[in-house]
């Protein structure tokens, strides 16, 4: 992608991913020199994690850092420079939730799959399972849930009959407190065990009893662990999913089309699968990137439309095309004073935008078996803020597109605003705060308090909110021109949502999810 952007790559993988990451160094070369391109655009650097690496990550020279790793790392990488542009997919908490109304041996298979695939080491893997309702009773989930377990045959890539390889290197620290280690009122339901003197060929584990709010709920542990929960309702169960900081891949098992219309409407994550496994996502069908600290950076998905503006500078140019902006939104134009032909353009482009894509949820597979559903949600709240070369024709557009967006905003700005600007903005449903003479100091330290969360600054400094905030990963920053496009312009205060469904029984095609998404 960085490639496709017009970058030049340096291309370090982590050690024990070496020789993978030399294989795919030399296919990029291959193809670029069989297109003509320069062949040092892609230079493959194979160094120990040391001051060296230390250095690369620290480097003006380095515009932009892409990680796919765990968020511990995200957060070392910005100790290193806090302002260090970064797009990270991160850590991962994930569940797969299943209710009375399930296919309990489906659920079976799915969430045996789901948690030992790659003997656990997927961002994506399962590494709870909750158990609603009489499920938890179920003799016969449980038993078969720890046949399919224990009937796992665990080995090397080199023998055929291997279901579940080893983990990437000796297991230690988390992962392997995390193997051997028990937290209060749990229990192995099957014990994992270590099988060779190397340290990295473990037996699956499933641990039960595991309580709301403990470690086990709360950590990732990326390996090959299972952890039990229960909840009486489906409404706990979405709640003790939600309460993780992590919000990558989530999955339900049940045939309930009420139960999964909550689920879709609730459940906090940025791939979702509903009667299926929750791994093995597929570029275009199914784009990849979560929610919450599960991403870092621009929060667009790997694989899907809007990767690339994440690895580019935007400018401003006329909007060409546009659409009659909703009533809401000219109104508050209007109230602003604000006379420009420019921000009329400008929310003309996000009322077409919106009409023809973020306001519509599209399958662009359309498989007969399988709904794969792209859609865009508000993102919860995100900040405003107007830097003091900035105009206050930036702020009502900016501001504009949020409200399209449907996104609750806190504004704050460094200068005091036109009375009958502040007044239109206090109008707004989605304004939660306007904070006018706000120094930058005030606004950094604010921010580093929060909790997770985007700004929009406009015409201020990114570098120096980076510093302010200690380069926290959690807190995204836009801080690109403000255009006059709505299909960019909209993006910070929108968040995507890939949902997986399948659409069959038995091959025989069912309609469980058409009136919902």
């Amino acid at each position: 992608a960085a490639l496709a952007a017009g970058s030049a790559v340096v291309l370090k993988p982590a050690p024990p991913a070496a020789r993978s990451g030399a294989v795919l160094a030399s296919v990029i070369e291959t193809a670029l020199d069989a297109h003509g391109a320069p062949a040092d655009v892609l230079a493959f650097l194979d160094v120990e994690e040391s001051e060296l690496g230390k250095d690369l990550i620290a480097s003006p020279l380095v515009d932009r850092v892409i990680l796919t790793g765990a968020y511990e790392t995200a957060e070392l990488f910005r100790s290193f420079r806090p302002d260090l542009p970064l797009l990270a997919e991160t850590s991962g908490k994930n569940a797969v939730i299943v209710t009375p109304s399930a296919d309990l041996d489906l659920a079976v298979k799915d969430v045996v799959a789901s948690a030992f695939g790659h003997a656990g080491q997927k961002c994506s893997a399962a590494s709870l399972v909750v158990m609603v309702g009489s499920v938890a009773k179920s003799k016969r989930f449980r038993n078969q849930l720890l046949d399919a377990v224990s009937s796992l045959t665990v080995g090397y890539p080199t023998d055929p009959t291997t279901q579940m390889g080893p983990i990437i290197e000796p297991a230690s620290g988390k992962l392997l407190d995390g193997l051997t280690t028990l937290g209060a009122g749990e229990s192995w339901a099957i014990a994992p065990k270590q099988l060779d003197e190397t340290g990295k060929l473990w037996s699956p584990g499933v641990r039960q009893g595991v309580r709301r709010g403990s470690e086990y709920h709360r950590t990732e542990y990326f390996g090959p662990i299972l952890g039990v929960m229960v909840a009486e309702t489906l409404d706990e169960a979405i709640d003790i999913v939600n309460e993780v900081d992590y919000g990558l891949t989530s999955g339900l098992h049940s045939l309930d089309p009420g139960e999964i219309g909550t689920w879709l409407r609730r459940i906090q994550a940025g791939n979702l699968y509903v009667n299926r496994s929750i791994t093995g996502a597929i570029v275009r069908r199914q784009p990849f990137g979560g929610w919450k600290k599960s991403a870092v950076g621009a929060g667009t998905k790997a694989g899907g439309v809007n990767y690339l503006v994440g690895l580019g500078s935007w400018e401003s140019a006329v909007a060409r095309a546009g659409s009659t902006p909703s009533s809401a939104v000219s109104a508050f134009v209007r109230a602003t004073g604000v006379a420009s032909e420019s921000v009329d353009r400008a929310v003309a482009s996000d009322e077409l935008a919106w009409t023809s894509e973020f306001g519509t949820a599209a399958d662009v597979s359309a498989l007969s078996a399988e709904r794969n559903v792209f859609r865009y949600l508000p993102f919860p709240g995100v900040h405003v803020r107007l830097g003091t070369e900035g105009t206050i024709e930036d702020l009502v557009r900016v501001v504009a597109a949020a409200l399209r967006a449907g996104t609750p905003v806190q504004v704050s700005m460094a200068v005091a605003l036109p009375e009958a600007v502040a007044t239109a903005l206090r109008g707004l449903s989605v304004v939660e705060s306007v904070r006018q003479t706000e120094s930058d100091e005030a606004f950094a330290a604010r921010i580093a308090a929060g909790p997770s969360t985007r700004v929009r600054l406009i015409a201020e400094d990114a570098a120096a909110l980076a510093v302010g905030t200690d380069g926290r990963p959690d807190v995204a920053v836009y801080a690109e021109p403000v255009t006059e496009a709505g299909r960019i312009e909209m993006l910070p205060f929108l968040r995507e949502q890939a949902v997986s469904i399948t659409a069959h029984r038995f091959g025989t095609p069912n309609h469980l999810s058409d009136d919902l998404i």
